[in-house]
């Protein structure tokens, strides 16, 4: 299984933007559905061309995808 990564950056004006890397799918919204529910509310979701893709069984390096949040303090 690949490493799972939520990277946050906030920004002078109080948003914070959140990355996911090592998730394929919605997998990825699942996993930060928590965080972005303590958080406030989402205000822009931009997914990545790796979001889409499905899940995949493989031998040697994982695929990876990635979603940026945008979410206010």
């Amino acid at each position: 299984m690949a490493q799972q990564t939520i990277r946050f950056r906030i920004r002078p004006d109080g948003r914070v933007e959140e990355l996911v890397e090592g998730v394929q799918g919605s997998a990825c919204e699942q996993l930060t559905e928590g965080i972005e529910t303590r958080l406030g509310c989402v205000q822009q979701r931009r997914p990545t061309a790796e979001a889409f893709q499905q899940p995949v069984v493989q031998t040697g390096s994982e695929l990876q995808s990635a979603v940026r949040t945008t979410l206010p303090i």
